[in-house]
């Protein structure tokens, strides 16, 4: 499973990263959240409160999008989008 993550301050790309986890580590859940937590770590961002708009952009598209306000910590962009290649 695999996970791209992207930083973008307007319509500028900031930042770019991706992660890969083994099939084998768990389930699907604990995957996900790995990933974004090393995506994020990547990307030099705290980890994103996860919103019921995640979910529904997730299941949907198989990515979403965390605005600055979903972050705990102060951050210098406007946005951070994830999307899974399995």
């Amino acid at each position: 499973m695999k996970m791209n993550g992207r930083l973008f301050k307007g319509p500028t790309l900031l930042a770019n990263a991706g992660c890969e986890v083994s099939d084998e580590e768990g389930g699907y859940q604990d995957r996900l959240e790995r990933l974004l937590v090393l995506v994020s770590h990547e990307l030099g961002a705290s980890v994103p409160m996860w919103l019921s708009k995640n979910t529904r952009e997730y299941v949907r598209f198989r990515r979403t999008s965390f605005a600055n306000d979903q972050f705990f910590e102060p951050v210098l962009f406007d946005r951070m989008e994830i999307r899974v290649e399995e």
